[in-house]
Parts: structure tokens; C-alpha cells; sequence
């Protein structure tokens, strides 16, 4: 199989189910920056964290892959079947989050992104997520969005927070805070 295909030449691509879109065409966009936001998650599970945050973190690239197969789908034309997320995803970040929080400090400031290499890649990702989320939040205006997708990704963006949190107390980092001149 070739990588490439000359099809795209032209600035279009196909979605699932062969309809033809401009390659700047929200529904590419949203699965594109689902899959900028997995190359992330892949450079965070690349550094030095535990074992159990790297199986976390694979978990949620397999979920990325579901979302951007859900996303890249006509659901108009597409009779292609393809994984689905599930309320048990949503709850496995919720798990964590709390799991993370029972043994970090209380947040009391707005935390300013940084403190390591670990740390900042936890907060790239987490804008990238944002930025997912809001792109598929746009397209569910106009078009089929499975609502799960947009929880998830409001609930990863949380984690990726507190992952960075959780970083940098296990490496006794101090957090960054915001402390607003007046």
C-alpha cells in the first residue's frame, strides 16, 4: 500500500463514506486536531512518568483513534462501522482525576504552565484538547457530532491539568501560580 495517493493535490480529501470536502473543512479540521492532540499525548507518555500514567495515556490514544475515525465519518453516507466511545471512557478520566487529586494540594491560585519539560508538554496538550473541543463543538452545530465526544474531550483537558499537576508533586516542583498585579 503507498503512502501516498495523489488524490489531495487538489486540496480536497474524502471522508468515510466518500464524500469529497475542502481539506480546510471544519469536520478535517476537528479530526486533525484530535490527531495533533494523540502526538501529544504520545511525547507525554514518551518522558519519565510512571508505568500507570503511561497505560493511562495509551488508553487515551486508543480513544483519540475513535474519536478521529468518529469525526472523519459522513454520517450521512458512511455504512462503515466504527468504534465507539463509551460513558465508561468519560468515567476512566473521572477515576483518574479523582485517583490524582486525593494527593495533591488544594487549588487555590490559577497555575501558569511550566515547571518542566514533563510538565509544559502536559499543558500543550491540554490547549490542543481545548481546542478540539471547541472546533467539535462548532461542528455539532451543523452537523452529527456523537455528544460523548465533546465530554470527553472537556474531561481530557481536565486530566491533562492534573496530570501535570501530579507531575510535578511526585518531582516536588513548585507550581507555577498566577499571582495578578494589582
Amino acid at each position: 500500500m503507498k503512502i501516498y495517493t495523489k488524490t489531495g493535490d487538489k486540496g480536497f480529501t474524502s471522508l468515510i463514506g466518500g464524500t469529497r470536502v475542502p481539506k480546510h473543512h471544519i469536520r478535517i479540521e476537528s479530526y486533525g486536531t484530535v490527531d495533533e492532540l494523540n502526538s501529544y499525548i504520545g511525547l507525554i507518555s514518551d518522558q519519565d512518568i510512571d508505568a500507570h500514567d503511561k497505560e493511562v495515556l495509551k488508553q487515551i490514544q486508543d480513544r483519540l483513534f475513535t474519536i478521529g475515525s468518529s469525526l472523519a465519518a459522513d454520517p450521512e453516507r458512511s455504512r462503515m462501522v466504527i468504534p465507539d466511545l463509551h460513558l465508561s471512557d468519560i468515567e476512566t478520566l473521572e477515576t483518574e482525576m479523582d485517583t490524582m487529586n486525593e494527593n495533591l494540594p488544594p487549588l487555590k491560585h490559577f497555575i501558569l504552565p511550566g515547571g518542566s519539560n514533563t510538565i509544559s508538554f502536559c499543558h500543550i496538550a491540554r490547549c490542543v484538547c481545548r481546542r478540539a473541543e471547541r472546533i467539535t463543538v462548532q461542528l455539532a452545530e451543523e452537523s452529527t457530532v456523537d455528544e460523548k465526544v465533546n465530554i470527553y474531550l472537556n474531561r481530557l483537558s481536565d486530566y491533562l491539568f492534573t496530570l501535570a499537576r501530579k507531575i510535578a508533586n511526585v518531582n516536588k516542583i513548585a507550581e507555577n501560580q498566577w499571582i495578578p498585579r494589582v
